[in-house]
């Protein structure tokens, strides 16, 4: 499998890459990214095949399609880290809410949070690479809450890695920032900045495509790579819980292989979403894809009108933080999909200089053939919470914008699943002040409050956070990233 550049090639980069290479540097021509030059084909054959594998085994066929440069030991390895969720078995329920509603609850690795879905895996993947290849490498992350901690949480320790994670000070919840700052390996740096996710994501991409910050680290003999979405290791494992949440409910006799259901997924950097378009692509029976925002509604705006806007915008603090975001990272790539890299040169460079772009009607009209989308404001998460915990289930605030979606973007009488992308742990001030109108109060008491009304136990990797000691107490401006990572190494 290769992979070519979402906008087009400047001449000096190769014109196609393997996987590890796009995923040992995964910036490409003109600030682009890279993206499969086609995707492999999951017929009913192949689902048919894997109606009854365990997740590990369904994975491995899946990575196998793509034919990706990595030995199959080191897959295996990557893919055993699975073993160590909650469940071994089923490391991705999917539960039943109400006919034809269903949660794939994408949350029970180490951090609590779906980021260990890809991080996990990725982590041991890269690392092998790295000492394959005996060289050195930075890995950049920036976070709105749940890719710091699960890309901390896979890379600590692991040998030629040395992590730099950037998160937006006062921007992530408690829990969130309680899990970055107490890591203590000493191959990992946390790096709280005085702005938003968006500033942080900014400067991450500025590094990454950086001559004079590049030229510095090969001083060091350090390469430079990244653990966000931008970096196709993280979607690769993405796609794969798609695939997973059809066939449970072909296994729950839901459906039958062949009929149609609806993924509906919260999303801020939309990775999740382009996992789902990828599966779609490549057989997985998808009528839509349901993209759920929160106030921070640029997608809902673009996916509906097909007007990209970032002119006079700012980030709005909302109670599902990890979607506090502007600047859709993975919109890229399904541009290109659709547009061809020409377009999504136009259309990119565009938003970069003037900070809006507008697709056309025939580019609308093909967008909207695949994505739906619609917004859920603050005070109707917390009733969604309250409504779905009377009905005997609980869920995080994040969770909560699936089900306005739900309500208001389905055409057809569908199975739905719902992704649900974080543990109630995660956002419990939120969750409580739903659940029992009080305010103001601090995480901890929050989860003590919501396992008392719910009847049940906070995880240990959870309420062990609040006696443990703060390590990373860097909080930074902008522009002193780079000195602070380069003092650090």
């Amino acid at each position: 499998m290769k992979f070519i550049e979402t906008r087009g090639n400047d001449g000096e980069k190769p014109l196609e890459v393997s996987f590890s290479e796009a995923i040992l540097s995964p910036m490409s021509s003109y600030g682009g990214l890279y993206v499969p030059k086609f995707l492999p084909v999951l017929d009913t054959d192949f689902l048919q095949e894997h109606v009854n594998s365990n997740y590990q085994v369904m994975a491995l066929d899946i990575l196998k399609s793509f034919n990706i440069d990595i030995e199959q030991h080191v897959i295996e390895e990557a893919l055993n880290l699975y073993n160590q969720f909650d469940d071994s078995n089923t490391p991705v329920p999917v539960v039943k809410l109400k006919d034809n509603l269903y949660v794939s609850e994408l949350y029970h690795g180490p951090t609590r949070a779906f980021k260990d879905m890809a991080l996990q895996p990725f982590g041991v993947i890269l690392s092998a690479l790295a000492q394959k290849r005996d060289e050195n490498y930075l890995i950049l992350a920036a976070t709105s809450g749940d890719t710091g901690p699960a890309a901390l949480e896979t890379f600590k320790n692991r040998q030629n890695v040395q992590v730099a994670c950037l998160y937006p000070d006062g921007g992530t919840s408690d829990v969130q920032r309680l899990q970055m700052v107490t890591e203590a390996a000493n191959n990992l740096k946390v790096i709280g900045i005085h702005g938003d996710f968006d500033d942080a994501q900014r400067a991450l991409k500025l590094l990454l495509s950086s001559e004079t910050f590049n030229a510095k680290l090969k001083e060091k003999n350090i390469h430079l790579s990244a653990a966000n979405s931008v970096n196709f290791g993280r979607i690769i494992f993405q796609l794969i819980y798609h695939i997973h949440s059809y066939l449970e409910l072909v296994r729950q006799e839901v459906i039958q292989l062949g009929d149609l259901i609806y993924l509906d997924v919260p999303s801020g950097n939309f990775g999740n979403a382009l996992g789902a378009y990828y599966a779609m692509k490549m057989g997985l029976p998808i009528e839509k894809i349901l993209i759920a925002s929160n106030n921070n509604n640029v997608l809902t705006r673009w996916i509906n009108t097909g007007l990209y806007d970032l002119r006079d915008s700012a980030v709005i603090p909302t109670t599902s933080p990890a979607m506090d975001i502007l600047k859709s990272s993975n919109v890229e790539r399904i541009l290109f999909d659709m547009f061809g890299s020409e377009r999504t040169k136009e259309l990119m460079l565009q938003l970069d200089s003037e900070k809006y772009y507008q697709l056309t009607e025939d580019e609308l009209a093909k967008l909207q053939q695949t994505f739906s989308a619609d917004y859920c404001t603050d005070e109707e998460g917390k009733q969604y919470i309250q409504q779905t915990f009377d009905a005997g289930y609980l869920m995080d605030p994040h969770t909560a914008t699936c089900f306005k979606a739900y309500d208001t973007c389905r055409d057809k009488d569908l199975p739905t699943v719902v992704y649900s992308t974080a543990e109630w742990t995660k956002f419990s001030p939120t969750i409580a002040n739903a659940l029992t109108g009080e305010t103001a109060m601090t995480d901890e008491a929050a989860l003590k409050a919501i396992a008392e009304k719910a009847n049940i136990e906070i995880p240990a990797q959870i309420s062990q956070l609040f006696e443990m000691e703060i390590t990373q107490d860097t909080v930074i401006d902008k522009q002193d990233i780079e000195k602070e990572i380069l003092a650090f190494l």
